[in-house]
């Protein structure tokens, strides 16, 4: 199968705690301590489709089986799916860097959506594993994409670089990092994003509780793109630390995060006793929150940036647009802790 390398699905089991396994494409991260386990495809974007919590999945995957999901040519949003290298809409078939406007090459046939939306990775078998291991503090997995070796990506995006990201599991929480290295010889803009999918067993959605660790609210155009206005959060969560979800359907883009002392910030899901808490690194400046009011899950969604960033950098109106600059990196991680969570 593309992107797996045999040599490195090796298996370091040093203690009986943590136990990482590459077999079939598959990735499979344990935690015995606290009766917790990860699965990633690497070669299907290089999508989590799997927590699971003493018995319980605590991401969405509505597939009877792997092999089934596998068997069915869809781009359906499931796990955790990686959006590069854009996520969320654009509002134009093109986008704008270093003050260039580069339009998609609409023939190739991988620009999806009535606006583009989320990219073109998120079901490549282009991720190649490095390593798949685990020692007495944690398990986890190494998978590096290769971008700029792939010539209608680049036609696309064009420009050169490379991606690395690690899925860890330690402690009953999942880390998961991902590096950019830019090759080409200009600056990079960045960004890209992530779309978990969570759910609760222990309640319904109209019994969730969410807290938004956001201070700035963005305008949305019917298109779900940025207008570039904002607003104070609490005109739209009177009670953003404990907000009732069944008074909420929510496709919404904050700014502003609420920052500890490291600048990580935190979104959160709590039903009856379990609860889910999403941990924001510094370097994802935006998130965006979405959960329709008929279905059974929340995304709380770590982006580089909002919705739109490179063109709306480009029209002056938003100005926390990152970039890499030629030959250089970016890195950031994002953690999920689950707890609560009884036996199933």
């Amino acid at each position: 199968m593309a992107g797996v390398d045999a040599e490195a699905s090796r298996i370091r089991p040093v203690t009986a705690t943590y136990r990482a396994d590459h077999v079939d494409g598959v990735v499979y991260l344990g935690d015995a301590e606290t009766d917790t386990s990860v699965r990633v495809l690497p070669s299907r974007g290089n999508v989590t489709i799997e927590m699971r919590v003493k018995g319980q999945n605590i991401l969405r995957f509505p597939y009877e089986s792997i092999d089934d999901f596998r068997a069915r040519d869809t781009r359906g949003m499931i796990g955790i799916p990686f959006l590069a290298p854009w996520a969320n809409r654009l509002d134009e078939y093109a986008f704008y860097a270093n003050g260039r406007r580069y339009a998609f090459d609409m023939g190739i046939g991988h620009i999806r959506g009535e606006l583009p939306i989320h990219g073109f990775l998120t079901t490549t078998d282009r991720w190649h594993v490095v390593e798949a291991v685990a020692d007495e503090h944690a398990a986890w997995v190494t998978s590096r994409l290769e971008f700029y070796r792939e010539p209608a990506w680049m036609k696309q995006f064009p420009f050169a670089h490379t991606l690395q990201m690690t899925h860890r599991l330690a402690a009953g929480s999942l880390e998961i990092t991902t590096g950019i290295h830019n090759l080409s010889s200009e600056p990079m803009p960045v960004a890209v994003g992530f779309h978990p999918y969570f759910q609760l067993t222990d309640s319904t959605r109209d019994e969730w509780t969410i807290a938004v660790g956001a201070r700035t609210r963005w305008i949305l155009a019917p298109g779900k793109v940025p207008t570039g206005e904002q607003e104070a959060i609490e005109r739209f969560f009177p009670d953003r630390r404990a907000a009732p979800l069944k008074d909420y359907e929510l496709d919404d883009v904050f700014t502003d995060l609420d920052r500890d002392g490291d600048g990580r910030g935190m979104m959160s899901v709590w039903g009856k006793r379990q609860r889910i808490d999403v941990i924001f690194g510094p370097k994802f400046k935006a998130a965006v929150v979405y959960a329709p009011r008929d279905r059974g899950f929340i995304c709380f969604e770590p982006m580089a940036g909002i919705t739109d960033s490179m063109n709306l950098a480009h029209r002056g109106l938003y100005r926390e647009l990152q970039s890499i600059p030629p030959g250089g990196s970016w890195e950031e991680r994002f953690w999920v802790r689950p707890t609560g969570f009884a036996g199933a």
